[in-house]
């Protein structure tokens, strides 16, 4: 036997196929953040994690994301965006963000919000791609 390397096409990741995830109306979500008095980031929190878990098989998932975030939310901001680029690069497609995307949480509520809007209008794109109706 010969010690070449063996030459051929690179590895291949195994297609994802867990369970697809809801799109969630971005309005309607900064609506319901503020009406609950920011509660309702919880439910998103482990909502947007148990789904891209569910998904891949991979990340903190729901309850651990929940814990995270009721102790030290800036994780979260730097958590979910990685989480994301993960499920868009392992599908095959180009990084639309990055880890740092999480550094917007520095910038007290406007911060906040255009994190969000990027990392939702990407989730709800990935979403759709992969057969989930867009928000209502």
């Amino acid at each position: 036997m010969s010690d070449a390397p063996v030459e051929g096409p690179p590895p291949v990741v195994a297609p994802v196929s867990g369970q697809v995830g809801n799109t969630r109306s971005r309005g309607l979500s900064i609506l319901w953040a503020i009406l609950t008095l920011g509660i309702y980031t919880y439910i998103w929190v482990f909502r947007t994690q148990d789904e891209m878990k569910n998904f891949t098989g991979n990340g903190m998932g729901g309850w651990i994301a929940f814990i995270v975030y009721f102790i030290f939310a800036p994780i979260t901001y730097f958590v979910i965006p990685s989480e994301l680029k993960n499920m868009y690069v392992r599908d095959g497609r180009e990084e639309p963000i990055s880890t740092w995307w999480g550094l917007w949480f520095l910038l007290p509520l406007i911060g906040s919000l255009i994190w969000f809007l990027k990392v939702q209008r990407l989730l709800n794109e990935f979403w759709i791609s992969k057969g989930a109706p867009p928000p209502s």
